[in-house]
C-alpha cells in the first residue's frame, strides 16, 4: 500500500493525467463514449483503493478537497458572461428556472419514494445529484463537499449522474422529428426563436485557450485568493448543525467571489485556458473522493437509477406545463432541460440538433446552471432532510 502523502497525490495525478489523455486521444476517445472521463477519473482510484493500492483514509485527501475545491470553482466561475445570459431573455429564462423547480420537486418527491428502499441517510446524496441535475459536476462535487456526504452515499450517486443523463438526451434528440407536433400541442410562439438569434450575438468566452505558463501561474493565484479569502470569511459566520458548516459557507461564498471576478479583467485569464485548469483542480479533487470511497458502496446504484429515472419524469411533466402557459416552443424545453440534466457538454449539442445556429443558447444556460447549482442542490437536500 502506498502511504507517502506525496506518492499519494502523484498516483492520483497520474491517474487523472491518463484518463483524460486517452479521452482526447483520437484512437481511444471513443471508448468514453458511454461512460466519460469524469466517471473513471472517480472510479479508478476507487477500485485502487478496494484493491490496497491507496489507503481508504488519508490527511491528503482531506487537504485537496479542502484547498483544490475551492480554487477550481473561482476558475470555473470566470469566464461567465452575465450580459450574455441576460440577454436570453425572459421565456428562456423562466423556462430554465421551471426545469430547475421540475428537478428539485422531482428528487424530493424522488427521496420520499426510494428512502424506504435506500435508507434516510441518503437525503444530502439525493441533494448532491439534485445539484448536478440543475447544474453540473463541479456543483455536485460541491455539494458533496459542503454537506459532508458520505462517500457510501455518494458513490452510487455518481452512477445514477452517469447513466440517466445519457439516456435522458437519448430521448430529447430522439423526439426532434417530433418538435412541430409538440409546438402545436403548446401553442409555441416560435417567433422568439427569431429574438434569440438576433439577441443572443455574444456568446461566453471560449474556453480552453491555449494554456501558457504563464498564464497557469496567475490563473492559480488568483484561484488560490479567491478560495482562501472564501475560508477566512466562512470562519466568522455562523454555523447551523446539519444545515450550515464552516465549509457550505466557503463553497457559497466562493460562488460569489467567483462571479465577481467574472467582472474584473480576471476575465481574460480565459483566453489563457483557465476553464481547463479549474477542471483540472476539480478533477484531482475527484480522485481525492474517489479513492475514500468503496466499490462496495455502489450495490444500491441500480435501485437509484429508478429513482433517477422517477426525478426526470417529474422535471419533464413540470416543464411541459411550463412550457404549455408560456408558450414556449420544444427547443426551449430540449435546450432547458438538457442544460439542467447534462450541462455545458452536451446542452449546445441538443440545441443545435433542435434549431441550427442556436447552440449557444444551450450553452449559455448550462452555464447558468453552473451559477446557481450549488445553492439549489443544497436547499434541495435540506428539503429531503426535513421530510
Amino acid at each position: 500500500m502506498i502511504s507517502n502523502p506525496l506518492a499519494i497525490v502523484l498516483l492520483l495525478v497520474a491517474i487523472e493525467a491518463l484518463v483524460l489523455w486517452l479521452s482526447r486521444h483520437e484512437r481511444t476517445r471513443r471508448w468514453f463514449a458511454i461512460l466519460p472521463a469524469v466517471f473513471w477519473i472517480y472510479f479508478l482510484p476507487m477500485l485502487a483503493a478496494t484493491t490496497g493500492l491507496l489507503p481508504a483514509k488519508s490527511p491528503v485527501y482531506g487537504l485537496l478537497t479542502t484547498w483544490l475545491l475551492p480554487a477550481s470553482l473561482v476558475l470555473l466561475l470566470l469566464p461567465v458572461d452575465m450580459r450574455a445570459i441576460l440577454h436570453l431573455g425572459p421565456k428562456a429564462l423562466g423556462i430554465f428556472f421551471i426545469g430547475a423547480a421540475g428537478i428539485i420537486i422531482g428528487t424530493t418527491l424522488s427521496f420520499l419514494v426510494f428512502a424506504p428502499l435506500v435508507g434516510v441517510e441518503f437525503w444530502a446524496g439525493f441533494g448532491a445529484l439534485a445539484a448536478s441535475w440543475t447544474g453540473g459536476s463541479a456543483n455536485m462535487i460541491a455539494v458533496k463537499e459542503a454537506l459532508a456526504v458520505p462517500d457510501e452515499v455518494f458513490a452510487p450517486m455518481v452512477i445514477v449522474d452517469t447513466v440517466v443523463p445519457y439516456l435522458w438526451m437519448g430521448l430529447l434528440i430522439a423526439l426532434v422529428s417530433r418538435q412541430a407536433t409538440f409546438d402545436r400541442w403548446l401553442r409555441a410562439d416560435r417567433t422568439v426563436l427569431d429574438d434569440l438569434g438576433t439577441r443572443v450575438a455574444q456568446q461566453v468566452a471560449a474556453s480552453g485557450g491555449q494554456r501558457t505558463a504563464g498564464g497557469i501561474v496567475l490563473a492559480l493565484l488568483i484561484a488560490g485568493g479567491g478560495g482562501s479569502a472564501a475560508h477566512l470569511i466562512a470562519a466568522q459566520l455562523p454555523q447551523v448543525r446539519d444545515v450550515v458548516s464552516n465549509f457550505t459557507w466557503t463553497i457559497l461564498l466562493v460562488t460569489v467571489i467567483g462571479l465577481a471576478l467574472s467582472l474584473t479583467p480576471a476575465r481574460r485569464l480565459e483566453r489563457a485556458g483557465a476553464t481547463r485548469t479549474g477542471y483540472d483542480l476539480l478533477y484531482l479533487v475527484l480522485t481525492a473522493i474517489g479513492a475514500k470511497a468503496s466499490v462496495a458502496s455502489i450495490g444500491s446504484a441500480l435501485v437509484l437509477i429508478g429513482a433517477g429515472l422517477l426525478i426526470v419524469a417529474i422535471h419533464a411533466t413540470v416543464l411541459l406545463v411550463g412550457a404549455k402557459l408560456l408558450r414556449a416552443p420544444m427547443f426551449l424545453v430540449a435546450a432547458a432541460s438538457q442544460a439542467n440534466i447534462g450541462g455545458v457538454a452536451s446542452a449546445p449539442v441538443v440545441a443545435e440538433v433542435y434549431h441550427p445556429g442556436l447552440a449557444s443558447v444551450g450553452l449559455l444556460m448550462a452555464i447558468l446552471g453552473n451559477i446557481v447549482g450549488t445553492w439549489l442542490g443544497i436547499a434541495c437536500a435540506q428539503l429531503c432532510r426535513l421530510l
